[in-house]
């Protein structure tokens, strides 16, 4: 969601790529160990506190989300744009709006720390630690990006244009690698942020902050995934301007290494978030019976997929695969959020696992669950998971939201 120019039809591709973390319906799968921008998170649908339309404040005049921002050529005189080529103006914008984004991303960490943290850690609405464990060191990454930007500044003729773009990057992009430990906390920001919203303290600063011009609307969560959403730009950047290089510029071969660079970048990223939040939910599993703790749990580094389905007796369960072990859980709620996940029958092992997918009307749900189908107890979108010998535990008959997301756990269980 970062604001860009809708007048910019890269941007506008790019955008709707960076604008895939967004609320997840009850029994999505939910996959980690793919993309950095594949990040989805369950979040809340009201905007924080002033949810009733009783609130004493009136609404503020909606500001606009995007910044006000002009094209690269509309800052050319007329002799200027009849001296170039329509390739070579293109290949300028796709650079100017590079820059451009590097300069709105550090307007956005200022802001972040100017308007969310300092005031919050001034009012003692969050302690320091808590606004540390949300924030990380958003304000770190400023310099980082002021580099770039004065790095480009300096290739800038007085014309405006830039001749070569790609010996900048080749040499930059690998200090990106200084998110890794920003994009790993994310999961546990996010889930501490949520928990803090409860607070109403918490509540009505926030709102104060998104009825506020200065937040274009977004969220405090808007501005912490910045980063993340700039970061999974960079390759798609990076295509435009090579797409609009000529083949014989001395910058095509740079930035085809800089691609190969960025891409190298977020994969290892990505590699690390996966562990971090594989490890998350590893943390939040409690058991119930010694046996259940299986060492293959402890020991995953990967999350497959996870989410939530129901049983034949209609009971919600949260399902975890990890790399070697599929995990059946009950969530439990405490002090009104979601604290843990009680392991509730013994996990089971993908090395003996069997899977069957089930048609429609192969079972007859019980419970509560039968109410929720239209062909009274014919079942919809069911698949079972067993022991291949059934001695060391009972099957489970495992029900999700729609097809689509049933196939989704098919699929990766049999991937397993």
């Amino acid at each position: 969601q970062e604001p860009s120019n809708k007048r910019v039809r890269p941007l506008a591709r790019v955008t709707s790529l960076a604008n895939l973390i967004s609320p997840v319906r009850n029994g999505a799968v939910r996959r980690f160990g793919q993309t950095i921008q594949s990040f989805a998170l369950r979040s809340d649908s009201k905007s924080p506190g002033c949810a009733q339309k009783s609130c004493s404040r009136s609404a503020a005049p909606t500001p606009p989300k995007r910044r006000n921002s002009v094209l690269w050529s509309e800052m050319l005189d007329v002799n200027m744009k009849e001296s170039l080529s329509t390739k070579e103006i293109k290949r300028q914008e796709a650079i100017y709006e590079m820059s451009r984004g590097e300069q709105d991303l550090i307007e956005d960490l200022k802001l972040a720390r100017k308007a969310y943290h300092d005031p919050m850690l001034k009012l003692s609405i969050m302690s320091e630690e808590e606004l540390t464990h949300i924030f990380g060191d958003l304000d770190s990454y400023i310099p980082l990006h002021e580099d770039l930007l004065a790095s480009l500044g300096e290739a800038t003729k007085p014309d405006g244009t830039v001749e070569q773009i790609g010996p900048i990057l080749v040499k930059w992009l690998p200090r990106l690698h200084a998110y890794k430990g920003y994009c790993s906390n994310q999961l546990a920001a996010k889930a501490l942020l949520d928990q803090k919203k409860q607070d109403r303290r918490v509540q009505d600063f926030l709102q104060r902050c998104l009825e506020s011009p200065f937040s274009r609307k977004l969220d405090l969560w808007s501005f912490l995934d910045i980063p993340r959403s700039r970061l999974v730009k960079y390759p798609l950047l990076l295509k435009e301007i090579l797409k609009h290089t000529p083949k014989d510029h001395p910058d095509t071969q740079i930035l085809e290494e800089a691609i190969s660079i960025i891409q190298g970048v977020l994969s290892d990223i990505n590699l690390k978030k996966g562990e971090s939040e594989c490890q998350y939910y590893i943390d939040k599993l409690e058991y119930l019976d010694e046996k259940q703790k299986d060492p293959r749990i402890e020991g995953s580094k990967a999350l497959l997929c996870h989410g939530e389905l129901k049983n034949k007796n209609g009971h919600k369960l949260y399902v975890f695969l990890f790399q070697d072990i599929l995990v059946l859980t009950r969530p439990v709620t405490r002090n009104e959020r979601q604290a843990s996940y009680q392991v509730y029958s013994q996990p089971i092992p993908v090395q003996e696992l069997l899977l069957e997918d089930l048609q429609d009307g192969d079972v007859k749900m019980g419970g509560s669950f039968r109410g929720a189908f239209g062909n009274s107890d014919k079942a919809k979108n069911i698949f079972r998971v067993r022991f291949q010998d059934p001695s060391p535990g009972q099957s489970h008959t495992l029900q999700a939201n729609d097809v689509f997301h049933k196939q989704q756990w098919v699929n990766c269980i049999r991937t397993a």
